[in-house]
């Protein structure tokens, strides 16, 4: 990834948000991490990083405590532990068991239910086998506060008993010589001292004569001798030879201890990368949880589509102050991906520049960042920036010099996937000509795809802009009655820089500012308003746009409504006049049976001649009825002739074919010599070949589109727009949902809900319902103007 100058963190100020990463540590470890973020391209291993920190974050908001502590570096224990034969001291094992002790506790944390709870951080343990006889091994030498255990072997017990036994009586000895010689007034008021290790008695020096022992030492003003009496001579040196002894045991259990964990570097190493990464997670929920980070939404093509966002470090700021920090929106559709943003000095631009870089670079870096979770953020591989004076006396450079450099740089790697952000954009040199060559930049990294957010002052950009499809004016809102600033962020509008009104307010005398309006003239003023009354006409022809283009698709599916209406109401008619004749048939045949009875009656009676004629008359007016119904199947089903190339009575599987007799249409499922099996209805029955036809796929089957047609006709008047406002989030989930389901089955495409700001309580619930359905596309606020956070418009 290229970042652009070399000092772009601190520029961006992120330098100061691993500063405060630095302070959430535990361990050195963790710090160093913090201080070497890298920013990351790859969409899916950022998602699993922010997906760690926010279910980390989960923790400290469920008050679930993770079991993480301090703990230090081990790479150099660990890499004389290596050494064969080498015996590592007491402290790098305190070190070693710390790190043992805190992956124990992470692996006791992840229950069967935290399992499911915090997923993510899961299957970062998931991999690592805990051995268990390490912690097992180390707490058999070491107690919990770190010392060496007393019954660490039997040979150690046993001496350390020697030791206190000894120890008890060189107190009793000490303790009658101290009654003795006080007694006898030779010891001063502080009695007794330690020197050399040894317990000594304290005796003014005209006295030293007079206690036989070894003098050790003298005071600064050699009035006080400090003498181990003779009596506690031989007791001392047995304690100093059970000390000695004490030490050699304690180094072949070090040895021991060495030579079983030597195999064991490996998974050491392992356990502290695992204690490492939990640290950087953890400084990444801390700082998370106090500026309100969110998870925003990913996508792997760079994008604006920042919602409520504010600037970290200002929005810390003014949270200790206990002021309000202004959210801003910057989400551009279609084609858009450079802003040019004017507006008053001090009104908030610089802020809102760096805030997007800042945000950036965090999130690439897997924090997550003080915006609405409905935020959609792209990823960049370039960030470029030119923020403040770069003049170098060094490399004899101004300050527009140095600007004009880094944009060759800039415009030499810009592509598009590029951010650039450039502040107050022209300025340095003389207006017109600056202005110019900044225009030319401007149109060179719009060209080349290139996504930025650049401040300005200058009235030709902002026209530039108004002109060039892929730039869009934006501005810092202005109070003009109270000449104050607001902060707010409004895309699609140029702004005025508001230069006399800021004058007027800060006392400049009326006489310099009347001067000021004469020389420059109402043309400067004329230009922005022209450019406000453009844009807000472009505006309103590209929504008056939008709207025909919908009433189009509208009125299309409308005509294929009516369309399928009418072929239904087409096969409805056929088909009721091919049921009549169809009752009349069954009528002939019930009369059928009626005339064989009456023929019968006849040949009984010897009256053959009657019985011929009625027999005759019958069979015609049968013949007569069976073609009738046959044409009004014919034209009903529209059965065809056999395909070209195929011979009378060749069939294929997935044909539609039609029974010879009863009519009943279905499906060839396979074809075996003289034999076809056939799918009709719910039924698989096996009929020869030559009771078959060939018909068309029925039109019952097509009834199913005009069932779902007449659906469509019932929704086509659905009304996109939703208000709950004054509803309970319980009534308001099930109005949603209900609006929800209704949305995808007009298939609406674009949907207002209005929730209100209130607490947030509603705009929540819509949030968490419309989560719920796969087939969002998008789902953000609209501008303030336009309803703010009290709205959400959900796209499918």
């Amino acid at each position: 990834m290229r970042l652009e100058p070399k000092d772009l963190y601190e520029k961006l100020e992120f330098d100061k948000i691993t500063a405060l990463l630095e302070k959430e540590c535990f361990g050195e470890l963790g710090r160093e991490a913090v201080r070497n973020l890298p920013l990351l391209t790859d969409v899916k291993l950022l998602e699993r990083q922010l997906k760690e920190v926010w279910e980390y974050k989960l923790t400290l908001e469920k008050g679930d405590h993770f079991p993480l502590a301090a703990y230090d570096d081990l790479a150099e224990d660990l890499k004389m532990l290596d050494i064969e034969g080498y015996v590592l001291p007491e402290d790098g094992f305190r070190r070693i068991n710390m790190v043992l002790v805190i992956v124990a506790n992470v692996f006791r944390f992840f229950t069967p239910e935290r399992q499911k709870i915090y997923p993510r951080l899961h299957d970062l343990v998931r991999p690592v086998n805990f051995d268990k006889t390490l912690l097992q091994a180390i707490g058999k030498v070491f107690d919990e506060n770190g010392d060496i255990r007393p019954d660490a072997s039997p040979a150690l017990q046993g001496i350390r008993r020697g030791i206190i036994s000894k120890q008890r009586e060189l107190d009793k000895v000490f303790r009658s010589l101290i009654n003795n010689y006080r007694n006898s007034g030779w010891l001063t008021d502080n009695v007794e001292s330690i020197r050399n290790n040894r317990r000594v008695l304290s005796v003014p020096v005209e006295h030293k004569r007079k206690i036989r022992g070894i003098i050790h030492d003298e005071s600064a003003t050699g009035r006080t001798a400090f003498i181990e009496p003779e009596p506690v001579i031989d007791i001392n040196n047995d304690i100093f030879d059970l000390q000695q002894e004490e030490r050699r045991e304690i180094w072949r259990i070090l040895k021991e201890l060495s030579d079983t964990f030597r195999p064991y570097t490996p998974a050491l190493r392992e356990y502290l990368e695992l204690v490492t990464r939990f640290d950087v997670i953890l400084a990444k929920a801390r700082l998370a949880a106090q500026m309100n980070g969110e998870m925003p939404k990913l996508t792997a093509k760079p994008s604006f589509g920042t919602e409520m966002g504010r600037h970290p470090l200002l929005l810390l700021k003014n949270r200790k102050l206990g002021r309000e920090t202004v959210p801003f929106d910057l989400k551009l559709h279609g084609e858009n991906r450079i802003v040019v943003l004017s507006g008053p000095n001090a009104g908030g631009k610089s802020i809102l520049m760096k805030s997007v870089g800042l945000l950036q670079l965090m999130l690439q870096s897997g924090l997550l960042v003080p915006m609405d979770e409905i935020s959609e953020m792209g990823i960049f591989e370039n960030i470029f920036a030119d923020i403040g004076d770069q003049q170098s006396l060094e490399d004899d450079l101004s300050t527009y010099s140095s600007r004009l450099i880094n944009m060759r740089s800039f415009l030499e790697h810009a592509d598009g996937k590029t951010l650039v952000l450039i502040d107050e954009f022209g300025s340095g040199t003389d207006p017109k000509m600056g202005g110019a060559i900044a225009e030319a930049i401007l149109k060179e990294l719009n060209e080349r795809k290139a996504f930025g957010v650049i401040t300005t002052h200058y009235s030709n950009l902002k026209m530039f802009a108004f002109k060039t499809p892929g730039i869009i004016n934006g501005c810092m809102l202005f109070d003009q009655q109270h000449l104050a600033p607001t902060y707010m962020f409004k895309a699609g509008r140029p702004g005025s820089s508001y230069a006399f009104e800021i004058a007027q307010k800060s006392g400049l005398n009326k006489k310099i500012l009347t001067y000021a309006r004469q020389r420059t003239g109402k043309n400067e003023t004329a230009v922005d308003e022209l450019l406000i009354d453009l844009q807000r006409e472009k505006k309103e022809v590209e929504e008056k746009l939008a709207t025909v283009g919908e009433r189009e698709k509208q009125l299309d599916r409308l005509i294929k409504i009516y369309d399928e209406l009418q072929r239904d109401l087409e096969f409805q008619r056929k088909k009721f006049k091919l049921e009549a004749k169809e009752k009349g048939l069954q009528q002939v045949a019930r009369d059928n049976k009626e005339l064989e009875k009456l023929v019968r009656e006849i040949r009984e009676e010897q009256n053959l001649e009657k019985a011929k004629q009625l027999a005759e008359q019958a069979r015609e007016e049968r013949q007569k009825m069976e073609a009738t119904v046959s044409e009004l199947r014919q034209e009903v089903y529209d059965v065809p002739a056999a395909p070209k190339g195929t011979k009378k009575g060749s069939f294929q599987p997935g044909d539609f074919v039609r029974m010879r007799s009863g009519g009943a249409t279905g499906t060839v499922e396979s074809v075996d010599k003289n034999k076809a099996i056939v799918q009709i209805g719910q039924m698989r029955m096996t009929v020869p070949v030559r009771d078959l036809e060939h018909a068309n796929e029925p039109l019952d089957e097509k009834k199913k589109t005009s069932v779902q047609s007449d659906s469509v006709a019932r929704n086509a008047g659905f009304d996109n727009k939703l208000d709950i406002r004054g509803m309970t989030p319980e009534e308001a989930l099930k109005v949603v949902e209900d609006f929800l389901d209704r949305a995808l089955m007009t298939s609406a495409s674009n949907l207002r809900i209005v929730h209100g700001k209130g607490t947030g309580v509603l705009r929540k619930t819509v949030k968490n319902k419309i989560r719920e359905y796969r087939e969002v596309k998008q789902v953000y606020h609209p501008a303030s103007d336009d309803g703010g956070d009290g709205v959400t418009v959900v796209e499918f």
